[in-house]
């Protein structure tokens, strides 16, 4: 029991802490919009797409990340990555320009694309199947933390130093948990890959060439990626220009939506888990909590403002529901295949979460700013309600598939 304890301990602590980064680095724009629009004059669709790089540079290494993960083991893949994120965050932090700042950004984006992958490639070789769904949500979590950082504690840090000063000690911080994961975590040589690289490409090309892939896959990314894209970001300027909250507000409201998200890693990750068990199959309990999700959006675009503190509440705790997706994925392929089965669904998401971040701002952009800094409200609900839109198709487009399938086994039942 020590020597597990022990294990556990040594594999998911420094992961943890990586995706704990991940996240930060993912959402502390949405505290620090204001001071990078007041300082760089920034506008709505500049301040989208330097905040959606992260997303396009991480997607840009999902594919050979996940035969590197494969291939050479999840430990050093991601300790050099976050070496390559903690040169992005100096640069960030050091940048005078919105052209260095995406630099930057792409760097950090680039560095941390294995944070999340790396810990579930982790995870299938030192745990069982059925504890995937929990320590998963439990990973989840860890960047939920990594997003209360963002909020509180960053508007804290803004007290006594500046945006600049906030990534600096960044970098400094990321470079602490690259050298954490390289002594901590322990080898696992045989859960290495000995397939020819070639081979490795064909596993690729089985991934992508899956019925049951495409089924469940864009569901998985545009839930994900509109929640990542909503959080990350333009939440903030929704509690402040479309609700009209004060600065305080804002940050203790996405404080508390952060801790929603977390409360929905573990508590969502536990119940599919708890609910595989009893017989319910862990893609059905995701689809249906993505399912929840777009109705929480649904009602945040149409709802009375009275409502607006609960339902962002209940958007943190639901929008964690589609990482349940990458077990059932998974558990779906062969173990060797699992490093690119995960990679491929992120390489949609983060695609996706860029796309979307990105757009929200163009759309918003469409719209004359009420004052300087301040965006209209009408533009934030339609780019909302676009979101929403792409979601409620991949949602008709998993159902309609799994028609197909049934069409399909009962015709070859027939023979």
């Amino acid at each position: 029991m020590k020597t597990a304890t022990s294990t556990l301990l040594r594999v998911f602590l420094p992961f943890a802490a990586g995706y704990f980064l991940s996240f930060l680095y993912r959402t502390v724009n949405a505290v620090l919009a204001p001071e990078l629009l007041r300082d760089l004059g920034l506008g709505s669709s500049s301040l989208g797409l330097l905040t959606a790089t992260y997303f396009i540079a991480f997607a840009s290494f999902q594919l050979p990340l996940g035969v590197l993960l494969d291939r050479y083991g999840p430990r050093w893949i991601e300790a050099l990555l976050l070496l390559v994120a903690a040169l992005g965050a100096f640069c960030f932090s050091r940048a005078d320009t919105a052209g260095q700042l995406i630099l930057g950004r792409a760097l950090i984006g680039l560095g941390v694309s294995a944070c999340l992958m790396a810990a579930f490639k982790a995870y299938t070789q030192w745990f069982a199947a059925e504890r995937w769904p929990l320590v998963n949500g439990l990973q989840m979590a860890a960047g939920g933390l990594g997003a209360l950082a963002a909020t509180s504690p960053v508007q804290w840090m803004l007290r006594w130093t500046d945006w600049r000063g906030v990534f600096l000690g960044l970098a400094l911080l990321t470079l602490l948990v690259s050298v954490l994961v390289l002594f901590v975590v322990p080898e696992k040589r045989a859960g290495r890959s000995g397939e020819r690289f070639l081979d490795q490409l064909r596993g690729i090309g089985s991934v992508f060439t899956s019925p049951r892939f495409w089924r469940t896959a864009p569901l998985t990314a545009l839930s994900q990626a509109s929640f990542f894209a909503i959080q990350g970001l333009w939440a903030g300027p929704w509690l402040k220009d479309v609700l009209q909250y004060e600065a305080k507000t804002v940050v203790t409201l996405l404080f508390w939506i952060a801790m929603a998200m977390v409360a929905g890693f573990v508590g969502l990750g536990s119940l599919a888990g708890r609910l595989q068990r009893w017989g319910v199959p862990v893609l059905t309990s995701a689809v249906t909590g993505m399912a929840l999700f777009m109705a929480v959006q649904l009602l945040l675009i149409v709802g009375p403002s009275a409502w607006a503190a609960p339902l962002w509440l209940a958007f943190g705790f639901f929008g964690t529901s589609g990482i349940i997706a990458y077990a059932a994925l998974a558990q779906s392929f062969p173990v060797h295949l699992a490093g690119r089965v995960s990679t491929a669904v992120n390489l949609l998401v983060f695609i996706a979460a860029f796309a979307g971040q990105w757009l929200i701002g163009v759309i918003v952009g469409w719209w004359p700013e009420v004052n300087p800094g301040q965006f209209a409200a009408s533009g934030l609900r339609t780019g909302f309600a676009f979101l929403l839109a792409c979601q409620g198709g991949t949602l008709l487009w998993f159902f309609l598939g799994g028609r197909r399938e049934r069409e399909e086994r009962h015709a070859s039942a027939l023979g």
